[in-house]
């Protein structure tokens, strides 16, 4: 193998990690904290969406970081972190909204009087 096909395949390796950790952190994120979300909404509907606001603070941080130091693919960058961004915080909304509408039980006892967001809203 020449340098040059060195060189070339260098990025190789990175490009998977990444593929296979946005599969594990999309999954993740999906199937967990939503539900999570939804089932205990009544208990800790502001807590878990002051972490989810914290997270979009950070994740905006990083596409934009990325996109600064990789300026050519800063397009596509930002538009996965937006498309993203949107997606994921629209799940948890709604995962908010739909187990503040329920009247099944959560998993984590009865409403707090400390919560961020009331069954009316």
């Amino acid at each position: 193998m020449t340098a040059q096909q060195i060189g070339e395949a260098s990025g190789d390796g990175v490009a998977f990690l990444v593929s296979a950790g946005i599969v594990y952190e999309i999954i993740a994120a999906a199937c967990s904290s939503p539900q999570t979300t939804e089932i205990n909404a009544s208990t800790r509907a502001g807590t878990l969406m002051k972490w989810v606001n914290i997270g979009m603070v950070q994740a905006a941080a990083f596409v934009a970081v990325a996109a600064i130091i990789d300026r050519k693919h800063a397009k596509p960058i930002l538009a996965g972190g937006i498309i993203a961004g949107v997606l994921m915080y629209s799940q948890y909304y709604h995962a908010m909204q739909s187990g503040l509408a329920s009247d099944k039980p959560g998993t984590e006892g009865q409403p707090s009087s400390k919560s961020y967001y009331t069954k009316s809203r």
